[in-house]
């Protein structure tokens, strides 16, 4: 059987967790790894289940408490990242707080970094783009997606956010509840302003001449609500 390299490394989570809830199930307290495998599992097993990727998370940040692990883990383990293949595709789960909010010893964890106070600073060109989402079900976009490019049920002005993403954390995703518009605050893509993939309307380089126009008829031919060439 040849397996993906992808393939491998969820057989490595899955027999990773395996080893966690049997030493879990002997009544030991679970180190980094063994924690980390059993929340990616617990993620990945949901979204296989049918699960939607907020309650995939939730599924994730509840399967352990801190009692079930050692102590400095939710110290060391602040979040957890993994891919997960969901019914409409894979996309990227990060589960917060794993062990519960306010698990670990926080700032007197041995060893813990004490940020400076600095005030805010707004991102460069930073917008704000009112969005609606006229579908049944709420709609996730994480924080690197090309904003232009995002559900056809979502009712924005895409042109105004064609090259650019979601001024959010890292990973981090925003949900748009059905019928309710949200104000969504982008910023320009940075770096080479590439885009590959999403859903296909510009795969290539965003400022090329012509590229915006050609993605724009794109999305009108293909019914993205919002889009005018």
């Amino acid at each position: 059987m040849r397996l993906t390299p992808t393939e491998r490394d969820r057989l490595l989570i899955f027999t990773a967790a395996e080893l966690a809830r049997a030493r879990r199930a002997r009544g030991l307290l679970l180190n980094v790894p063994e924690a980390i495998a059993l929340i990616a599992d617990t993620v990945c097993e949901a979204a296989r289940d049918g699960a939607r990727l907020m309650d995939a998370a939730a599924a994730g940040a509840g399967v352990l408490a801190e009692a079930d692990v050692l102590p400095g883990v939710p110290d060391i383990v602040g979040e957890v990242k993994v891919e997960a293949v969901f019914n409409d595709g894979t996309r990227m789960v990060v589960v917060r707080h794993p062990f519960g909010e306010g698990a670990g010893l926080g700032e007197d964890a041995p060893g813990a970094v004490l940020p400076a106070v600095r005030e805010p600073v707004e991102p460069a060109g930073l917008v704000y783009l009112s969005v609606t989402n006229t579908s049944d079900v709420p709609v996730s976009i994480t924080s690197h997606f090309h904003f232009f490019e995002v559900n056809s049920r979502l009712s924005f002005d895409r042109g105004a956010a064609y090259g650019m993403r979601l001024a959010i954390p890292a990973g981090a995703a925003k949900r748009f509840e059905p019928g309710e518009p949200t104000d969504a605050p982008l910023v320009p893509i940075g770096g080479a302003r590439i885009a590959i993939g999403f859903a296909g309307l510009v795969d290539g380089p965003l400022d090329a001449p012509g590229a915006k126009e050609t993605a724009l008829a794109r999305a009108v031919e293909q019914g993205y609500l919002g889009a005018r060439s």
